[in-house]
């Protein structure tokens, strides 16, 4: 994912990972991609692609930021470059700077938007609040309806945290109802500075290392076992009513691994490294969640995209994701779902005292176990070539 215009967002989300990476550049650094980096990143950026389809993925900060005239300009630079390729464009935005100029530009160039949302109003604004503090909920919604104006494709990013994690079935109607076919929800788990990172300026832990001092998650870090309750209780619901009518990124990668096409999502596969993150300098680190010096792999004026995603750092990152897991994972009767999820949050000891076990492990073996028996009917519904929203006819009345 590319992050033109690095950290910087109009909004100060109190739970935001991303604006402390301001602190990782000189001060007055221009957090705007340059026009020599930006042609350099989208070319290299086509020529590594084996495919006929390409795929770039705005986010930042708050992408929108760089206004309409620098998304015309990659418009121009990506048709330039594309060689008679399919080009597709996705862009992560807070939703309030959208207007009919904007959305607009989306349809006609057929962008995918998503959209951070962390449901009504009450939850929402609980965290996601402009540099002013003042609450965002209003601009958000009216950005929706921009969105569907002008016919856009959109889906939503909600974080689950411990604000909103106990009103599952609130957030997902709220999110059904405003329009969002395609739901995403991420898990909030951020800890606090040890005191070495103090020293830095950073405002969280960064991803542990093996013998490593950990500190405690934050107060609004989703509890360890409450996001698969969160996640049950919306899948009990979908699974009776919104099979093939509404997409929750979990239970349609959920369905992937059952069906044994694969995760097609980086947190669940064996091994990772191919979630990397380019930043507005040309700077390319192993992982979003990873942009620290000691994962910087490069920078793309100086070095080939292709070379860093294909070094042995890079690998050797990847392949550690499944090489850290510890004896109990292993073990574990929903490692084939799970793979250890992400490792930024393999910062707990097992019961027998080894290090590396996942914050949300509970949460997970909780919720691949409820969900098993389901996923095997789903998976036996395309394996005869039907829908698996079948199901539905199978399933009791809530």
């Amino acid at each position: 994912m590319a992050k033109p215009v690095g950290p910087i967002c109009n909004l100060d989300c109190s739970y935001c990972y991303y604006l402390e990476k301001e602190s990782l550049f000189p001060k007055g650094e221009n957090f705007k991609m340059k026009p020599d980096v930006l042609e350099t990143y989208i070319r290299q950026y086509i020529e590594s692609q084996k495919t006929q389809e390409v795929t770039f993925a705005w986010q930042g900060g708050e992408p929108t930021l760089l206004g309409l005239d620098y998304f015309q300009q990659i418009v121009k630079l990506q048709k330039k470059f594309s060689g008679g390729r399919v080009i597709n464009n996705t862009l992560q935005t807070n939703g309030t700077l959208l207007d009919d100029a904007w959305c607009q530009f989306f349809k006609e160039n057929q962008f995918l938007i998503g959209l951070s949302i962390d449901g009504p109003r009450e939850f929402h604004d609980a965290h996601r609040v402009d540099k002013g503090g003042k609450p965002t909920f209003d601009r958000v919604m009216r950005g929706v309806e921009y969105l569907k104006k002008h016919s856009v494709e959109f889906n939503t990013l909600t974080v689950v945290s411990a604000r909103n994690a106990a009103h599952p079935l609130e957030i997902y109607d709220f999110l059904r109802e405003a329009g969002s076919g395609y739901i995403q929800f991420i898990p909030l788990v951020e800890r606090l500075p040890t005191p070495a990172a103090a020293t830095t300026g950073l405002d969280f832990a960064e991803p542990p290392e093996p013998g490593q001092a950990t500190s405690p998650v934050t107060d609004w870090s989703v509890p360890a076992a409450a996001y698969g309750d969160f996640l049950i209780a919306i899948f009990d619901q979908w699974v009776r009513r919104d099979v093939g009518r509404v997409f929750v990124q979990m239970f349609d990668v959920s369905l992937g691994i059952w069906a044994g096409m694969g995760p097609g999502l980086c947190l669940f596969l064996k091994d990772c490294g191919e979630g990397l993150a380019m930043e507005h300098n040309g700077d390319l680190y192993s992982c979003d969640h990873f942009v620290y010096p000691k994962y910087k792999l490069g920078n793309i004026m100086n070095q080939a995209l292709g070379d860093m995603v294909n070094s042995d750092q890079q690998r050797a990152f990847g392949e550690n994701k499944s090489r850290s897991l510890p004896k109990y994972c292993l073990e574990c009767s929903v490692r084939f779902a799970c793979h250890g999820e992400c490792p930024k949050h393999r910062f707990m000891t097992t019961p027998d005292g080894e290090e590396g076990l996942n914050y949300l492990c509970a949460s997970y073996k909780k919720f691949f176990a409820h969900i098993d028996p389901h996923m095997k009917t789903m998976a036996g519904f395309l394996r005869q070539k039907k829908s698996p929203a079948n199901i539905m006819s199978l399933m009791p009345a809530l």
